[in-house]
């Protein structure tokens, strides 16, 4: 185990100013304890074999822009980020490769729009289970991965490599509160009452909604993400003491009412 190349990672990473950083070994997949399943030719040293550690780097969407989804600031915003997860997974992977170690990033998404996954609503790699693996968080009802920092406010890059790295343990707390806020707020339908893990059992219907959303330039949807009260943001951010006022609603309705198709 290198806990020195761990240590230059993390410090990387607090110089790109990526704030979620997380270590699993690639075999924490094949264990039928670790959490959900995954099928094995999704599994990192399927897709690259001799990888023995995948580094999972998140970044946040900011609360306030969340919640005036579906907008052309939230998807611009989700462009941006995306951007920069890629950037900084490719960076990772330049200092791991330095190092005499193999290593390649794993690209955000893994497919090629929305209506692909009409189709086929799977993408080759699933950056949510990594990101569960390296302990950066636990699923919520709605399907995703909660963070304590941000709730289901964050997203996922990953980077597979050939060095050995100290590992995070898989959280063992469960952040999801079943509120049950993200299933009312769906427009979709996607979702149901039901226990954790795997409540969106339409996915077809999600990528829908997204697929109607981005030909007017508003994709993703972003409501169950935006009502979800896990994480510190929304402290921060004053919703569980301010609550969300007539002033907010007319500065959300303000930013829909622009820039869309």
């Amino acid at each position: 185990m290198d806990a020195q190349l761990r240590r230059e990672i993390e410090e990387e990473c607090r110089r790109l100013g990526v704030p979620l950083v997380g270590f699993a070994p690639a075999d924490r997949w094949d264990s039928p304890l670790s959490g959900p399943r995954v099928p094995e030719p999704f599994r990192p040293a399927s897709i690259v074999p001799g990888t023995r550690t995948v580094v999972v780097i998140g970044m946040p969407v900011f609360l306030p822009v969340v919640e005036t989804a579906p907008s052309i600031w939230y998807h611009d915003l989700y462009l941006a980020v995306n951007a920069l997860l890629d950037a900084n997974a490719y960076r990772v992977a330049g200092l791991l490769n330095a190092s005499g170690h193999r290593a390649v990033p794993v690209t955000r998404d893994g497919y090629g729009s929305v209506r692909v996954l009409l189709e086929n609503p799977v993408a080759f790699f699933s950056h949510r289970h990594a990101a569960y693996h390296a302990g950066l968080g636990t699923f919520g009802v709605n399907n995703l991965l909660l963070t304590r920092a941000y709730g289901p406010r964050a997203r996922f890059a990953s980077v597979f490599t050939s060095a050995e790295l100290p590992p995070d343990d898989v959280l063992g707390e469960d952040l999801c509160t079943r509120c049950m806020a993200c299933v009312e707020a769906c427009p979709a339908g996607a979702l149901e009452p039901g226990d954790y893990p795997g409540s969106l059992t339409d996915k077809k219907a999600c990528a829908g909604r997204a697929a109607d959303l981005a030909a007017r330039h508003l994709a993703p949807c972003g409501r169950c993400i935006a009502v979800c009260p896990v994480g510190e943001d929304w402290r921060h951010f004053g919703r569980e003491t301010d609550g969300v006022g007539d002033d907010l609603r007319r500065a959300r309705e303000h930013v829909r009412s622009y820039g869309q198709g």
